[in-house]
This record gives structure tokens, sequence and C-alpha cells, in this order.
């Protein structure tokens, strides 16, 4: 099974100004989250950030945040807890109208959105709010895709223990070159060329 674009959303975990330093190669993990949000951007995929107390450990990173569609703020290690899956999975709209609306053959059909249920998912610590909100996202029946390149811990340690939980898990373990090169599928794409660039 390939990562589909059109089916995907990204969701970058608290990559944060005051956690960073104390992340383990958190120079290459800051740079593969900033290309998976570039990716995300050139090929259309919504990207959502999450922050954890913030007042305490800051925003993320600027040129993170500002790939973002939105950030949520949170307390709970899990973002899920924080309502993150009412945004990637919005709940339906209700049918408008009433008793003397139109009958039903003279209605407009209502637009549906297609469900992105394919969440690539990168971020830190990888053995805390990464694991705790992928964890939540397979609960809630969403296809999870963990990013490994992209997600640290203070220790490998924590790192590696975070990976074979999710694994075991049901989770997807991926890179950003597999990521980027499943979104575009062909040399063809016309984003190609702009996407090789970024993993250049």
């Amino acid at each position: 099974m390939l990562l589909d674009a059109a089916q995907s959303q990204l969701v970058l975990v608290d990559y944060q100004v005051r956690l960073m330093p104390a992340i383990f190669e958190s120079g290459l993990v800051l740079a593969n989250a900033v290309r998976l949000g570039q990716l995300a951007r050139l090929l259309e995929v919504p990207a959502w950030g999450t922050e954890q107390n913030p007042s305490k450990l800051g925003e993320n990173v600027p040129e993170l945040r500002s790939l973002c569609a939105q950030t949520l703020s949170k307390m709970q290690f899990s973002a899920v807890e924080e309502g993150l899956g009412e945004w990637l999975r919005p709940p339906a709209k209700p049918l408008a109208g009433n008793a003397r609306s139109l009958p039903k053959h003279l209605q407009k059909p209502q637009a549906t959105t297609a469900e992105r249920n394919t969440i690539v998912i990168a971020g830190c610590e990888a053995h805390v709010c990464l694991l705790q909100t992928a964890l939540d996202l397979l609960e809630d029946e969403f296809d999870v895709w963990v990013v490994t390149d992209a997600c640290s811990s203070r220790t490998e340690r924590n790192r590696d223990a975070a990976f074979d939980r999710l694994a075991g898990a049901g989770a997807e373990l991926v890179t950003t070159e597999m990521v980027a090169f499943e979104w575009l599928r062909s040399a063809e794409h016309p984003a190609f060329k702009s996407a090789q660039a970024l993993i250049k």
C-alpha cells in the first residue's frame, strides 16, 4: 500500500523552540519536518501543527509553524484528547431545511468533501506526545504513517522504543523521501522538479 496525497493529511507534533535544543539529532529532524511541511503545501496536502504547553516550551519554530493551516495548543500529551480528531475528520454538517423545503428531487445535492483518513505524522518527543497522539489516531480508525527521520526524543533509546511500539500497534514507519515520492508517484507529476529540489 502506497501513500496517496489526495487521501493524506500531515500532522507535525511539538517542534517547539525551547524543546528542540534537547532533542537527539534535532537539526536533521527539524529539517525533515520542514521539508514535509513544504511538500504538503506543494502537493495541497492539509498540514496541522500541535504545541505542548507553549507558555513553557514556546511555539513551534517559525519556519515550521508557518507551513501549518492551524496549530493546536494542548496540555494533554495526546493531541487527540484536545480535539485534533475534529480537525482531521470534521463532524458531518446537519442537513439544512425544514418541512417546507423543496422536495428532494428539486434540491441541489450537497457537496461532500472526500475524507482524508491517512495521517502522515512526525514530531517530538517520539515516546510521549507523538506516540500518544498516533496511538489515539489508530484507535479512531485513521491510517497512521510515522515519518521516522522527522521524529526524535531527548534520547535515542526512547525514540527507538516509540518506533517499536508504534509498528506493533499498526502504524506504518516511513521516511521523508518515501512520503515525497509516494505522494508524487511519477517523475511526470507537475510538481516533481519542485519537490525534488526540496529533497536534494
